[in-house]
């Protein structure tokens, strides 16, 4: 008994311990970033990355914020465009995959085949950008960084799957009680598929945060810009600024312009929100994976 136990003690352990290992694996690279956004570009380029700031510098973050009302703006249009994009899409793809399970659809595998074989095939970048600039009028729109994000069919797959794992058997006890399909799916099905709806917010969430392809392809206003190509811009001008600097021969100027910095400090700025976020749906987060991936 006292072996066995002693064997269960050291599994344990062992298994803290690697745990422990890949999660120090996986934090070392934020952490390496995190130090060297407060790391002078001077000494970044001359001693490289270390543990440490070895010249505490700040100057990468005020360039970032040297424009505030900028900078708040793009803030204000990624969070808005996020919390309206996560919310249609979660809608949008939960009402579809459970529409596309109910036994009832008889519709269901064909509609299923043309969604996944989207995935497959597409009508590529040039008849997409004509199809919303000329047609549906998305140049210089909010809707542009809202709706060609809003449906994506994987996670439509993975819903299909959660809600299969729902007992039938409540639909019809539902629709005995004289419930209609909506009032179903709003009041029955979406109360017991808590990870789902984590899942696909979580998922969603990150997709609108990060996007700037589309704010590139459609936006030209800077009132509308995002954080993310607002960012991009700023770094793409500092490194327009360093290559003119470098073929000049100006070599302060290249020192002074925090190019790598600059990547960390932006890379600290996009992703702390999130960072932030992420521990409270974890749990959610993690089981209704789980569960979507699985089955079938």
């Amino acid at each position: 008994m006292n072996t066995k136990t002693g064997n269960n003690m050291a599994r344990q352990i062992g298994m803290k311990v690697l745990i422990g290992v890949f999660a120090f694996i996986c934090a070392f690279p934020f952490y390496i970033i995190l130090i060297s956004s407060f790391t002078s570009e001077s000494t970044i380029i001359t001693e490289g990355y270390s543990l440490l700031p070895r010249d505490f510098s700040v100057e990468a973050y005020r360039l970032c914020f040297k424009n505030p009302a900028q900078i708040i703006q793009a803030y204000w249009m990624t969070i808005s465009t996020t919390v309206v994009g996560t919310l249609i899409a979660v809608f949008l793809g939960t009402m579809t995959g459970y529409v596309l399970q109910r036994r009832d659809f008889r519709w269901g595998n064909q509609f299923s085949f043309f969604f996944f074989f989207t995935m497959l095939f597409n009508g590529g970048l040039t008849p997409t950008y004509i199809w919303c600039t000329k047609y549906l009028g998305f140049k210089n729109s909010v809707l542009a960084l809202v709706l060609p994000l809003a449906f994506n069919v994987w996670y439509t797959i993975i819903a299909k799957n959660y809600f299969k794992d729902i007992p039938y058997e409540l639909v019809e006890s539902a629709k005995m009680d004289g419930a209609n399909d909506l009032m179903i799916y709003l009041r029955i099905m979406l109360p017991v598929a808590k990870p789902l709806l984590a899942t696909l917010i979580m998922f969603n969430a990150l997709r609108y945060w990060n996007d700037w392809y589309n704010c590139m392809l459609y936006i030209s206003e800077n009132s509308l810009r995002t954080m993310q190509y607002f960012l991009q811009n700023m770094l793409n001008s500092i490194k327009a600024l360093k290559e003119i600097a470098q073929s000049s021969g100006e070599m302060m100027q290249q020192q002074t312009l925090p190019q790598e910095t600059m990547k960390m400090a932006m890379t600290v700025i996009a992703t702390g929100p999130i960072l932030l976020v992420y521990p409270f749906l974890q749990k959610y987060f993690v089981k209704g994976l789980t569960v979507g991936a699985v089955k079938g």
